[in-house]
C-alpha cells in the first residue's frame, strides 16, 4: 500500500488471483470503506457446473413448522405453535401431525393437526422469498384440529369417546382415510374420509370394541386388542399397526370398516395370543429374525415392509409383504445380524481379555489407540442405531429416525445386507458425533418422518418443531459461513532464541510430537517432525532464525511442514509459527524447542524457548454476530462474479443473479463469485442462537440452483479484524489515527460527592468537584469541558469506557512532549490515571501503518473489524442502523453492547472507541491507544476481544525509539 491515501483513490494489494482488499476513501466524509472483493472492471461470466441434487451430511433444515424461529421452543400451543410432536404423515397436499409423544417431551397436546393445502403454505426450494416476518423460513398454520375443540385447548382426554384423543403418537393417510394411533386409549381410530371440521368424530375404532372403552385383556392379547400402539401405516389398501406394548405388528388385509375388527396377520409373535411378560427382568431379550420388542413404527414402499424395532435397536426389512404369522425378516439395520440387539454396537470387547482390546463390529474405522497401543473404535457411526423411532422409504432412499442418537440416517439405496452403513446423516455432522441442540442443523430425538416428493419432514419432539429438509444441487460446507474479516482464526506460537554463538550447538524444533516424562523427570519427544540446525562460527541469532524458518517451510519437498508455516522475526529473534489448520484444531499442535551443546562442550551457548507447549489463539470464525459481513464459501455459488456499487447507499439483495437467505430473509450482498459470496447477516437476528443460510443462484440460461442450507451459530459478538489477503502472518489493515500528538486519561472508581478530580497540562490544572448524582460519565464530560479552554490541548470523551482523549492543538511533531497528568484528592473514590506522561506520536492521519511507516508505542491507531454485534441503541442512532444500509456520514459515535478489549504486542491496548464506520455496511472503526512500553517488533501481534470471543491475530509493525529496559 502507499503511504498516503488521496480522496477518491483506491489502494489495495492484489494477489495472483486478483483478490484485493480495497480501501476507498470518500472525498466528502474522509472515511474508508473496506470491501473484500474481486478486482473486476465488469461482470465476469463463469461457466455453470451442473450437480445432481442431494442431501448433505450435517445440512440444516430449509424450513421449520411449529415455531416462530428455529430456536424459539415456545410452549404456548396454537394453530402455528406445536408441542412435543411425534407422528407425521403426508397425503393429498396435507401434512398430518400427532402433537403428542411418549418420550416425555413437553407439552403433549393430545391432538392431531392437519396442515391442508401445504404446497400453498411452503415455498419450493428454488422460490424467491420476501422479508415478510422475522423468519420467512418459519411457516405453517394448521387448518384443522382433531381431539380438541380448538387450537388452544390441550386438555388430556381421560375418557374415551369417538372424538377424544389421549396421547396420539402416529398418523397415516392414503389421501382418503385418516388413521390415528390413540396410544393411551389403547386403540386406533379411522376416519373414512379426511376430516373437514374441528374435533370431528372418527368412524371406526379398532383395538377396542366400542368408542368408549380403552381396556386391555391382561397380558394375553388377541387379534382384536391393542396395548399402547405407536405406529400406523396404510399401503395398497392394507392397514399396518405397530402394537408396541404387545411386541408385535398387526396387519389388516383391508382397512377395517367396523369397530373391533380382528387383524389378519401378526408379526413379531408366533400367534395373536402369545403371552406378554410384564416384568422387564423376566422378558426374553434374545433377538431373532421373527421376534419384536416394543416396535414403534411400521411402514412400506409397496414392495417391502419396514419395522422399527425399538427394543432391539434395529430396523427390520421384510423383502416382501408378509402374509403369514411370525414371518422372519430378511435384513436388520443397526445390528450386524438377526440375533444382536446392542445399542450403538460399534465394537465389542472380550470380557476375559484384561486389556479390554476392542474388536470392531459395525464401526471398522479406528479412532485412535488405547494405552496398550491397540486400535480403538467409536461406539456410534453411520451403521449403528440407538432406540430408532421410524423408518421411511421414499424417493428410492431409506430414512431412519435414529432417536437415541438424535439424527436421521439416509441410505441412498434400500439396503440388502444387515449392518449396512448409511450414506448421509441429517442432524449431526458425522457418524460418531452427537451434539443435540435446537440449532437449525440439529435434532433432539427425532420421532417420525414424511415425504411430499420434494421435502423431508422430521418431527423434532424436544425442540417442539417440525424441520423440513430439501436437496440442493451444491453445498456450503459445515462452518462455511464465516466472519469475512477473520475467515480463519488460526493458532500461532513462537520460538525465541537468546544467548550466544557457539559453533556446533544444535537447535532442534519439533512440531506435532508427543512429550512423555519418565520417573526420573527426563522428557522424550516422539513423533512429529524435527527441524535441526547446527550453528556455525559465522552465525548470528538472525541467521539462525532465518535458517530454521526456512527448514520448516522447505520440508516435504518444498510443501512445508504439514502443521505450521515458519516466519523469521529478525527484530525479536523469533521463529513465528502459524497453524495451517483452521480454528481450534490448531491449538492442539505441539511445539518443543531444545538446544544440544556442541561436541566436547558441557553447555550450549544458544538458548531456545517455545511460547507454549502448543500453539494458541485458534478460534471460531463461524460463530456470527448480527450485522456481521460474512463470507459464504463453497462451489458453484454463483454463475457470475460481481460486486455491489460502492457509491450506492445500500447493498442489493440480488447481485449477479445470486441471493442469500438467512432464516428466509434476503441478505444484503457485498460481492458474489462462484466460490465466495459476501453478505450481511441482518441486525434483526439477535434474538435467536441459530439460523439457516443458503444461496440461490440464477444462471444465464434461466435455470436456478440452490445450496443445501447450513446452520449459522448466532452470538452477541465475535469480532474479526480485516487483514491484507494472503499474507502469512496476517498483516492487519491498520492506519495511523492522528496528525496531532495524543494522550489518554482514565476516569475510574466510583463517584462520591465532594471528591475532586484533576487533570494537569504542563503547569495548568483543571479540577472538578464531584456533585451529588454525578456518574463517571458526567465527571469525565465536566473535565473535558474544562480542558478545552487550554491553549495547547483539546479534549474529547472516548466512546468506550470513561476516558478522556487529549490532543495537541498543533499538528505534527511539535505537539509531542506536552506533559500531562491526572490525580484525585487522597480520600477520593474516583480514580484518575494518566496513561503516559506526555503527548506523543503525531503522525499523518489516515495513512497506513507499514514497515516503512510503523506505529509507535503510545500512538493512536485505527483497525477495521466486523462482527462486534448490535451497538447500544438510543434515540440518536436506532433509525440509522439498518440492515444493508451504510451508516451515514456524520452519524453519531456508537458503542458495542459487549465491551471491547485489545492486546497489542503482548500488552493491553486501550480501546478508545469502536464505532460503526460512516459510509460502510457492518464495518467498525476501532480506535486503539497502544501501550507506551511495547517493544520494537515488525510482527507485533494484535487482537480485539469481546466476552469469550477473541478475533483473529493480525500483525502490525511497531518501532519503539526508546525500548523499555529488559
Amino acid at each position: 500500500m502507499g503511504t498516503a491515501v488521496q480522496p477518491g483513490a483506491s489502494h489495495g494489494r492484489r494477489d495472483a488471483v486478483g483478490e484485493s482488499l480495497a480501501i476507498i476513501r470518500d472525498s466528502d466524509t474522509y472515511v474508508y470503506t473496506i470491501l473484500r472483493m474481486k478486482c473486476i472492471p465488469v461482470l465476469l461470466l463463469c461457466a455453470a457446473t451442473t450437480f445432481a441434487a442431494d442431501f448433505t451430511t450435517g445440512q440444516a433444515a430449509r424450513l421449520v413448522i411449529g415455531q416462530q424461529t428455529f430456536t424459539s421452543q415456545d410452549s404456548n400451543s396454537s394453530d402455528s405453535v406445536l408441542g412435543g410432536a411425534s407422528g407425521l404423515a403426508y397425503a393429498a397436499d396435507t401434512l398430518f401431525v400427532a402433537d403428542s409423544n411418549r418420550v416425555g417431551a413437553s407439552p403433549s397436546n393430545h391432538r392431531v393437526l392437519l396442515f391442508q393445502n401445504l404446497s400453498g403454505m411452503l415455498p419450493s426450494p428454488t422460490d424467491q422469498l420476501s422479508y415478510t416476518s422475522k423468519c420467512p423460513a418459519c411457516l405453517g398454520k394448521a387448518t384443522l384440529v382433531l381431539g380438541q375443540p380448538d387450537f388452544t385447548t390441550t386438555t388430556e382426554n381421560l375418557a374415551a369417546t369417538s372424538n377424544s384423543l389421549r396421547l396420539p403418537t402416529a398418523v397415516a393417510s392414503d389421501g382418503v382415510h385418516l388413521v390415528v394411533a390413540d396410544t393411551n386409549h389403547n386403540r386406533v381410530l379411522i376416519w373414512n374420509r379426511i376430516p373437514s371440521s374441528n374435533n370431528q368424530p372418527a368412524d371406526v375404532v379398532i383395538g377396542q370394541t366400542t368408542f368408549t372403552t380403552s381396556t386391555v385383556p391382561g397380558n394375553t392379547p388377541n387379534a382384536k386388542s391393542m396395548r399402547g400402539p405407536q405406529g400406523v401405516w396404510i399401503q395398497n389398501g392394507k392397514l399396518y399397526v405397530a402394537d408396541t406394548q404387545n411386541n408385535r405388528v398387526l396387519i389388516w388385509n383391508r382397512i377395517p370398516a367396523s369397530n373391533g375388527t380382528a387383524a389378519d396377520v401378526v408379526l413379531g409373535q408366533p400367534d395373536f395370543t402369545t403371552f406378554v411378560e410384564p416384568d422387564l427382568t423376566q422378558q426374553n431379550n434374545a433377538a431373532t429374525a421373527k421376534l419384536l420388542l416394543n416396535p414403534v413404527a411400521v411402514s412400506s414402499d409397496g414392495i417391502r415392509l419396514y419395522v422399527t424395532d425399538l427394543g432391539y435397536n434395529r430396523v427390520l426389512i421384510y423383502n416382501s409383504i408378509p402374509t403369514t404369522n411370525g414371518a422372519a425378516a430378511d435384513v436388520a439395520l443397526g445390528q450386524p445380524d438377526m440375533v444382536s440387539s446392542i445399542a450403538n454396537y460399534g465394537y465389542k470387547t472380550d470380557p476375559t481379555d484384561t486389556t479390554q482390546k476392542q474388536t470392531p463390529v459395525l464401526c471398522p474405522v479406528s479412532n485412535g489407540t488405547d494405552t496398550n497401543s491397540n486400535p480403538t473404535y467409536p461406539s456410534s457411526c453411520n451403521a449403528t442405531l440407538n432406540f430408532p423411532r421410524f423408518a421411511l422409504a421414499a424417493n428410492n432412499r431409506l430414512f431412519i429416525a435414529d432417536g437415541g442418537n438424535d439424527r436421521v440416517l439416509v441410505y441412498n439405496t434400500i439396503p440388502t445386507q444387515s449392518g449396512a452403513t448409511a450414506d448421509l446423516i441429517i442432524g449431526q455432522i458425522g457418524g460418531s458425533v452427537n451434539q443435540a441442540s435446537d440449532a437449525a442443523d440439529s435434532l433432539r430425538t427425532p420421532m417420525s418422518m414424511a415425504w411430499d416428493g420434494t421435502n423431508l419432514y422430521v418431527s423434532d419432539a424436544y425442540n417442539r418443531r417440525i424441520t423440513v429438509y430439501s436437496m440442493g444441487e451444491n453445498t456450503v460446507p459445515y462452518a462455511g459461513v464465516r466472519n469475512s474479516a477473520s475467515l480463519d482464526i488460526v493458532a500461532r506460537g513462537r520460538v525465541t532464541l537468546t544467548g550466544g554463538i557457539q559453533a556446533g550447538d544444535i537447535l532442534k524444533i519439533n512440531i506435532g510430537g508427543t512429550t512423555t516424562t519418565d520417573s526420573t523427570g527426563a522428557s522424550t519427544v516422539t513423533g512429529g517432525a524435527d527441524y535441526s540446525y547446527t550453528v556455525t562460527k559465522d552465525d548470528t541469532l538472525e541467521t539462525i532464525v532465518t535458517a530454521e524458518a526456512a527448514l520448516i517451510n522447505a520440508a516435504n519437498s518444498g510443501g512445508g511442514d504439514p502443521n505450521v508455516y515458519g516466519t523469521p522475526d529478525l527484530a525479536t529473534n523469533d521463529i513465528l509459527l502459524t497453524s495451517r489448520k483452521s480454528g481450534t484444531d490448531g491449538n492442539a499442535i505441539t511445539v518443543t524447542a531444545t538446544v544440544t551443546a556442541a561436541s566436547g562442550q558441557t553447555t550450549a551457548s544458544l538458548a531456545a524457548t517455545a511460547s507454549g507447549a502448543t500453539l494458541s489463539g485458534g478460534g471460531d470464525a463461524a460463530s456470527i454476530a448480527p450485522g456481521t459481513i460474512v463470507s459464504i464459501l463453497g462451489r458453484n455459488l454463483s454463475s457470475q462474479t460481481a460486486a455491489a456499487d460502492p457509491n450506492a447507499n445500500s447493498f442489493p439483495t440480488k447481485l449477479g443473479g445470486t441471493q442469500v437467505y438467512f432464516n428466509g430473509i434476503p441478505a444484503p450482498l457485498q460481492m458474489v463469485s462462484p466460490t465466495q459470496v459476501n453478505a450481511q447477516v441482518p441486525w434483526e437476528l439477535g434474538d435467536t442462537t441459530s439460523i439457516n443460510a443458503y444461496v440461490r443462484s440464477e444462471s444465464l440460461d434461466g435455470s436456478v440452483i440452490v445450496t443445501t442450507p447450513v446452520a449459522v451459530t448466532i452470538v452477541t459478538a465475535n469480532p474479526g479484524i480485516y487483514a491484507q489477503p494472503n499474507t502469512v502472518p496476517s498483516i492487519g489493515v491498520v492506519y495511523h489515527a492522528s496528525s496531532n500528538a495524543t494522550g489518554i486519561v482514565s476516569v475510574d472508581g466510583t463517584a462520591t460527592a465532594g471528591n475532586v478530580a484533576t487533570v494537569t497540562i504542563e503547569d495548568r490544572s483543571y479540577s472538578y468537584t464531584v456533585q451529588s448524582g454525578d456518574t463517571l460519565d458526567s465527571i469525565r464530560d465536566a473535565l473535558v469541558a474544562l480542558i478545552n479552554a487550554d491553549p495547547k490541548v483539546t479534549a474529547t470523551p472516548s466512546g468506550v469506557f470513561d476516558r478522556i482523549q487529549l490532543k495537541a492543538r498543533v499538528q505534527g511533531p511539535e505537539g509531542n512532549g506536552i506533559v500531562y497528568g491526572a490525580s484525585a484528592d487522597s480520600a477520593a473514590t474516583v480514580i484518575m490515571t494518566a496513561i503516559g506522561t506526555s503527548l506523543c506520536c503525531a503522525s499523518v492521519a489516515n495513512t497506513p501503518v507499514t514497515p516503512d511507516n510503523p506505529a509507535s508505542p503510545g500512538e493512536m491507531i485505527y483497525v477495521y473489524a466486523t462482527g462486534l454485534g448490535v451497538p447500544v441503541l438510543n434515540e440518536g442512532n436506532q433509525d440509522l442502523i439498518q440492515t444493508g444500509s451504510k451508516f451515514p456520514a456524520g452519524g453519531p459515535v456508537t458503542s458495542p453492547a459487549s465491551s471491547v478489549n485489545s492486546i497489542a504486542g503482548g500488552k493491553t491496548a486501550d480501546v478508545i472507541s469502536a464505532t460503526l464506520m460512516p459510509g460502510t455496511v457492518g464495518v467498525f472503526q476501532v480506535l486503539l491507544h497502544l501501550n507506551p512500553d511495547i517493544p520494537t517488533d515488525p510482527f507485533s501481534q494484535l487482537t480485539i476481544a469481546q466476552d469469550i470471543y477473541v478475533s483473529n491475530i493480525v500483525t502490525v509493525p511497531i518501532v519503539n525509539p526508546n525500548p523499555p529496559a529488559q
